[in-house]
This record gives structure tokens, sequence and C-alpha cells, in this order.
């Protein structure tokens, strides 16, 4: 998915093979709907390969395609908890966002906040907050701050993981690493984890055997060697091998 939102990245760098890539004509309209037709197409993508025994990995330019990746679960008859590593918390709405920025919102979207901006133009059913763990969340805006201390969702630290039960979508936002470690990102948050520690924590939630799809997004500026600094971390999901070039 070579989008930021609903803008298309004419330089997307991915940090995966890519079997398929989706790009649409989008409408003449508000993001939100633009966004909407887009993970429509996300949607079915996953769900088509979910019901064919495949485990689907999906990359991106920020964190809203999840709502697509998340639908489409859900259309193949899988309703997944959620295990979200971010730097941020991704919990804000369109009331409490004072920057309008829609990638702060996606988390707080799919646990069932404003389903008319987008989820029910998908059908997508919001996952149960108790269902959710949030990794990290070190930079937290005080409006996100404020929910997250009676929300039930879990959070935890990388090093400290505390899984959900059922099938899992993992979700890695790659600026979960310490900005030190990854340039060129578009909202670098200091005093993170590592990529080695990240990747450590990813390979723990797969060993679960439970996840049935992955989110990776992909918040960097192209050109600054992001992708391939980050490919070991997502090495899991597809070798046995992991931590190499970490």
């Amino acid at each position: 998915m070579p989008y930021h939102l609903d803008e298309r990245l004419p330089a997307f760098e991915a940090p995966v093979e890519v079997d398929e890539t989706i790009t649409l004509l989008l409408p003449d309209s508000g993001h939100w709907q633009r966004m909407a037709v887009l993970y429509d197409t996300v949607a079915d993508t996953v769900a088509k390969a979910v019901s064919e025994g495949d485990r689907p990995v999906v990359v991106s330019g920020d964190c809203t395609t999840s709502l697509g990746v998340v639908a489409g679960l859900q259309r193949a008859g899988v309703q997944p908890s959620i295990v979200w590593f971010d730097a941020h918390g991704d919990v804000h709405t369109p009331r409490t966002s004072l920057s309008g920025y829609l990638g702060g919102m996606p988390l707080r979207l799919l646990v069932g906040a404003h389903p008319e901006v987008i989820a029910d133009l998908l059908g997508l059913e919001a996952v149960p907050e108790a269902n959710v763990t949030l990794v990290d969340a070190r930079d937290l805006d005080p409006p996100e701050a404020e929910y997250l201390e009676s929300a039930r969702i879990t959070r935890c630290a990388v090093d400290d993981l505390v899984l959900p039960e059922g099938p899992i979508y993992l979700h890695v936002d790659f600026d979960v690493i310490d900005s030190a470690e990854l340039p060129g990102l578009l909202f670098p948050a200091p005093n993170g984890p590592s990529r080695k520690k990240v990747a450590k924590a990813v390979r723990k939630v797969l060993e679960t055997g439970r996840v049935v799809a992955v989110g990776g997004a992909c918040t960097w500026h192209a050109g600054h060697g992001s992708a391939e600094l980050v490919e070991p971390v997502l090495a899991p999901v597809f070798h046995e091998t992991v931590m190499t070039g970490l």
C-alpha cells in the first residue's frame, strides 16, 4: 500500500519483498471517504488471503491501513485481538486532536470511537479494548494519556510483553524504534527500544502461533535507508532466523 493516508507515495520504500501492490483511482471527496475506498480493497484482499490459509503482511506509509486489515480479518470470520507497537498512542479522535492528523487516530477508531468516520463504511466491528495491547507508546499527547488511564487497553514495554487472548493482528509502526537508530522518520521519538529489542519482541508475539495478519507502518521519508534497517525486524514473520543485520 504505497500511500500515506490517501496520498500516493511515488517513492515508497517497503521493507519486504512485495507480492501485490494496491493502487486505485480515488474519488474527489473527503479524506476518510477516499481512504475507505482504499481500505475496502485492502479488506477484500486480506479476507481472500486469510480464507486461503495465508498470513498476509500489509505495509504502508502510515497506521490507518490497519482499519482495512482488521476489517478484512473480520470479513474472513476472524475476530482478532490487537498487539500494537508504536512510539505514539494513535488514540486521538477528531475531537481531541489539535493537529487534526488522521494518522494519530486509527487505534481509537479500531476500538469503536466515532464509527461514522470510517468503520461504518467498511463494516468494521469494534475490537474490545480489553483485547488490545499497546506496546511502548512513549510519546503521548495529554488527551491520549488521559484516555489510556481509564481505558481497558493493556500497556506494556517492549521488554515486558503482555499478550491478549485469541487470534492476533500484529501491528508495528517502525517509529517504535529509537529515532537514533532509524533516520528520516516522520515523527521521530527518542529514548526508544533498539531494533534488536523490537525484533525480539516481534518474534515473541509470533511464537504464540496466533498471529493471523501483520501490519507494518513505514512512517519515514524516502531516501534514508530505513527500509533496509528494519528488514531484520520483520524477518521473523517470514523466516526462522532473526536478528541478522541488527
